[in-house]
């Protein structure tokens, strides 16, 4: 098997891209670029640090962001796991992409740019519910927006294929089979819809 080494042979491979490619990208927060994050309640934040790369999903019941100025946009992190994989990262990487999602569009929205954490208790307030804040927000500096063609979710039909879910193995099964069966994964599946009733802010 053979493999691709540089770029040259790459871009020689593919070709020229076409025009509409080249002249969607924006570098601050356009009305239309604006527009569609705004309506995104859904993201995959990406990052990359000494360990490798990290994918995180990001949603909220609202826009997934919140726009600070033209050129920044403020991402909570509410509840997880405490993993905190892509916040390592980005203390010592700031690089990140976030790709948004909304149900039902073909598209998707892509940002670049550079990020850091903060604990700014207004900025923080600014996203307080029902008494809780989330415990950090992701200030990222916007260096690129642009669209993301329809072919891949046409192709996956992921908003026309239906629930593709059932038979598929569940969280706790995973995590028995991680722990060699040790895990209780049948307790913690039936205890998780309760517990993520309480904690998703």
């Amino acid at each position: 098997m053979e493999f691709i080494e540089d770029i040259a042979t790459l871009e020689a491979h593919y070709g020229t891209p076409g025009e509409a490619s080249l002249v969607k990208v924006a570098y601050e927060l356009t009305p239309t670029y604006r527009k569609w994050i705004m309506a995104s309640k859904f993201c995959v934040l990406s990052t990359i640090g000494p360990e490798g790369t990290d994918a995180s999903p990001r949603g909220d019941d609202g826009p997934v962001v919140m726009e600070l100025d033209p050129m920044h946009l403020a991402l909570p992190d509410w509840r997880g796991n405490q993993r905190l994989d892509s916040l390592r990262n980005i203390v010592r990487d700031p690089r990140v992409s976030l790709m948004f999602f909304v149900p039902g569009s073909l598209n998707v929205v892509r940002v670049n740019g550079t990020a850091k954490l903060t604990t700014d208790e207004a900025l923080l307030a600014r996203f307080e519910r029902a008494g809780k804040r989330p415990q950090t927000v992701t200030v990222i500096q916007i260096a690129e927006i642009y669209s993301q063609c329809a072919r891949a979710i046409l192709r996956a039909g992921l908003w026309t294929s239906g629930d593709q879910s059932e038979g598929l193995p569940t969280v706790g099964d995973m995590l028995k089979e991680m722990t060699s069966g040790a895990f209780d994964g049948e307790a913690y599946d039936k205890e998780w819809p309760d517990r993520a009733s309480k904690s998703l802010w």
